[in-house]
């Protein structure tokens, strides 16, 4: 996996219509309804308003008013306290706390075995 499109938990970016909107007409589309939906935007609105109001994301390396979750904390503990790329680069990996997140969802799940995986 290119690492650029990787987060810090392992997530793959490639697939995300949050990172891919500005350059991706149906990731757009496909971002604008889900803003919709949860009433982030109004009706009219686009992906103009998606991008003036930083409703994008553009990695967890990337300038953080660019990211859709800026105060995530696995952003802050592996990248701003600790200076990774990555959770995998971590003395303590995988944490419990790390673990704890991974249970909660199978995409998060997978996260955690790809940066398994890269920690070897």
């Amino acid at each position: 996996m290119d690492e650029e499109m990787m987060a810090a938990c392992g997530l793959d970016c490639k697939g995300c219509a949050i990172r891919r909107a500005p350059e991706d007409p149906e990731a757009a589309e496909e971002l604008i309804r889900w803003l919709k939906a949860l009433k982030l935007l109004a009706p009219g609105e686009g992906l103009a308003e998606v991008i003036e109001k930083n409703m994008y994301c553009r990695g967890c390396l990337a300038d953080r008013s660019l990211h859709w979750s800026p105060d995530c904390w696995i952003l802050i503990c592996c990248v701003d306290t600790r200076g990774h790329e990555n959770c995998s680069q971590c003395e303590e990996f995988p944490c419990r706390r790390l673990e704890e997140w991974a249970g909660g969802d199978e995409g998060y799940g997978k996260a955690l075995e790809k940066l398994k995986r890269l920690r070897g």
